[in-house]
């Protein structure tokens, strides 16, 4: 009997979930996504900045798979009738098997103003509608604020960037990593704010909590992100950030016949420490909840989920980069990669990640 394989999302890891599920015998599976293309996130800076990048239509990327793709949003989730609820079908999405990879979103409803006045760089619409001009605040000091503050200085040198942060920039470095950041941002001219909080944003700039005023012709707001509220909605058991809280081989572990990956679920790793939100762990874990499925469809034990981690890659710019190399628990070592060098591996990665879309089986070898 064929089994009905319901992926809802279609980003680094929703996309290769359902092209994976789809080479098992006696599968359906369906793809659920907002927008008819697949958005390389990992690059919304540089789109930012004004630079063009490769349209990439699902419609492609899905050819000869068999995987049936559905551009539609999803507006809820019935989770004891197994079906999707969809904003332009009248009809129920019925599933066997449920596969989560919503992933996350900017939140821009936290700190006042943010909605209003800021905009952010989580997607293509969004990064698209950044038009900076005069100064422009980058708020956040995390990979996300560092990558776009570079690449926005780098790419319109007439620009004043300045980035705004709550902690130390490069606080999740190393020394010598640290060290590099602000080398590049001074070589590029960003001032730092670093060790301050914004309280507001306003149309005129930031405000800062103890009441000082950085004036911003664009604030760009790369700090928090949120999940979507459907998991708990369904009744999935969640986190208290919204993320569905999984077992170790991914699936709910509230409602067995549904599998969580990506951002939108709190995975975690055999030491019981949570997977950051990442590109780098959610195709793995696509990989790894896919092959849970099909070792259960066969009446086999899944095998839990096996990750460690290895570096953190960041672009400054598109001449040059850091790759800090970090512990199995992601704490940074001395080993660090700088430069143009740091630049061409970081690009690596980027296409290596959008290759894995394309032949999903490559990382089934993990």
């Amino acid at each position: 009997m064929t089994k009905h394989i319901v992926v809802l999302g279609a980003g680094y890891s929703g996309l290769i979930a359902a092209k994976l599920a789809a080479r098992h015998a006696d599968v359906a599976v369906t793809l659920v996504n907002a927008r008819d293309r697949f958005v390389e996130r990992v690059r919304m800076h540089q789109l930012a900045a004004g630079q063009e990048l490769r349209d990439r239509r699902l419609a492609d990327l899905l050819d000869e798979t068999g995987v049936t793709l559905i551009v539609d949003r999803v507006t809820g989730i019935d989770a004891d009738a197994r079906t999707v609820r969809l904003a332009n079908r009248a009809e129920q999405l019925p599933y066997d098997t449920l596969i989560y990879a919503l992933g996350s979103q900017a939140d821009v409803d936290t700190v006042p103003g943010v909605r209003e006045h800021a905009v952010t760089v989580a997607g293509i619409e969004q990064a698209s509608a950044v038009r900076a001009h005069g100064t422009v605040a980058v708020v956040g000091g995390g990979l996300t604020g560092i990558e776009a503050a570079t690449e926005l200085a780098e790419t319109c040198p007439d620009l004043k960037v300045r980035l705004v942060t709550g902690g130390v920039l490069g606080g999740a470095f190393s020394e010598r990593g640290r060290k590099h950041v602000r080398r590049v941002f001074e070589r590029l001219r960003i001032d730092i704010r670093d060790e301050v909080r914004v309280a507001e944003v306003r149309a005129d700039g930031v405000v800062l909590a103890d009441g000082e005023h950085l004036s911003a012709d664009t604030v760009v707001w790369t700090t928090g992100f949120r999940v979507s509220p459907l998991a708990r909605e369904a009744g999935f058991e969640v986190d208290e950030h919204g993320r569905m809280v999984v077992d170790d081989t991914l699936r709910s572990v509230s409602h067995p016949d549904v599998y969580g990956i990506g951002d939108a679920a709190a995975a975690r790793m055999s030491t019981g420490q949570e997977l950051r939100m990442a590109c780098a762990t959610a195709i793995p874990c696509a990989v790894y909840a896919v092959r849970a499925i099909g070792d259960r469809m066969a009446g086999k034990e899944a095998r839990p989920l096996k990750f460690r981690y290895v570096n953190q890659c960041v672009s400054l710019g598109r001449r040059d980069g850091l790759i800090q190399f970090v512990g199995a628990d992601d704490s940074p070592t001395e080993s660090v990669l700088t430069g143009r060098i740091a630049a061409l591996y970081k690009e690596a990665i980027v296409k290596g990640a959008f290759l894995s879309q394309r032949h999903p089986g490559l990382t089934a070898l993990v």
